[in-house]
């Protein structure tokens, strides 16, 4: 079902043969179905999971209360033709606010789905009660906020929420990743397939090689200690060594390891094809416990952990745990 759903929407990914550095790579995509083309390609930024949760797990954990109201944040997000991000947003807030319950009690006047408070203007008791009123206000104000488009879904969740808590919604990204997929029948749910704008030239054929291999990759599962023989699932470092070996170049299994197999820049310098790592001591290459692939602005492609398939997002320099120096496989 989810692949049929992509069978109206042509990604092409044009990474030809990079001569010189010079080349020019170009992504480009369209799509044959408008109304696909209004909600299948801003999940880009979910999920970014800080804490190594099992999106599936907690998915599969929801009771028919929650799953019912997973279902109508998505079945309304998609009847006013808002992003998957935008469904992630209200699925992470309702999880956060209420467990996704339509509870009548909170924190001072706050009641419902996403604990909104009559008092600050929300709506009534039985407004902020009705699941239906709740997740049209909800989206309501998510449009409202400025960005919302181009940060984390937990972000703008606290901008809608206004939390003394702000962090506390990045809890549940990859749960909401998972639902959007599974509930919403997104095939990407954390990225838009392979088109994602215009990359930077490669700085090695081999990069440009690695690159292509490694989105063509998109939407398989995520599998701890992944087989290197077989294209069927990926851990971080089996989608990078299989990347790299089919430009030629034979990176170690292990990411602290592919850490050494290459030339070392500052991170800042990153370009096209080059290994980021994260660590949980930054300063100590043995703690890495994690490596993607940067892809150019701004972006990297990664497996990142179960539950959350192979997908591309945005990295900034300053993330925690992001190791300071980039490799460069094969030079």
């Amino acid at each position: 079902m989810r692949a049929a759903v992509w069978l109206t929407i042509a990604a092409v990914v044009v990474i030809g043969a990079i001569i010189a550095v010079g080349a020019v790579t170009t992504v480009v995509q369209s799509a044959t179905n408008p109304q696909l083309a209004a909600y299948n390609c801003q999940a880009a930024l979910g999920p970014v999971s800080t804490d190594g949760t099992s999106g599936g797990d907690d998915a599969a954990a929801l009771d028919d209360e929650q799953k019912q109201h997973v279902a109508l944040i998505i079945q309304i997000g998609k009847q006013r033709n808002l992003p998957p991000l935008a469904w992630q947003v209200a699925i992470q807030a309702g999880m956060t606010e209420s467990r996704l319950h339509n509870v009548h009690y909170g924190d001072r006047d706050s009641q419902g789905l996403f604990q909104m408070r009559p008092s600050m203007g929300w709506g009534s008791v039985e407004q902020v009660t009705d699941p239906v009123y709740a997740v049209n206000k909800f989206f309501d104000v998510l449009e409202k906020v400025p960005n919302w488009k181009d940060q984390r879904p937990g972000d703008s969740a606290q901008d809608v929420e206004r939390s003394a808590f702000p962090d506390r919604y990045h809890r549940w990204e990859a749960m909401a990743a998972t639902l959007i997929g599974s509930v919403g029948q997104i095939a990407d749910p954390t990225g838009c397939g392979q088109g994602f704008g215009n990359l930077l030239p490669p700085p090695t054929a081999a990069a440009g090689k690695a690159i292509e291999f490694a989105l063509s990759q998109q939407g398989k599962p995520y599998l701890w200690g992944a087989s290197t023989a077989s294209q069927d699932a990926y851990d971080c470092s089996s989608l990078m060594l299989q990347s790299y070996r089919t430009a030629g170049v034979l990176l170690p299994r292990v990411s602290k390891d592919q850490y050494r197999a290459g030339a070392h820049m500052p991170v800042e310098q990153a370009q096209p094809g080059d290994l980021l790592f994260w660590a949980y001591d930054p300063g100590n290459p043995v703690t890495i416990h994690h490596v993607a692939m940067y892809l150019g602005d701004g972006k990297i492609v990664e497996a990142q952990q179960t539950g959350v398939p192979v997908h591309v997002r945005p990295v900034k320099w300053t993330e925690s745990e992001l190791v300071r120096q980039a490799v460069r496989p094969g030079v």
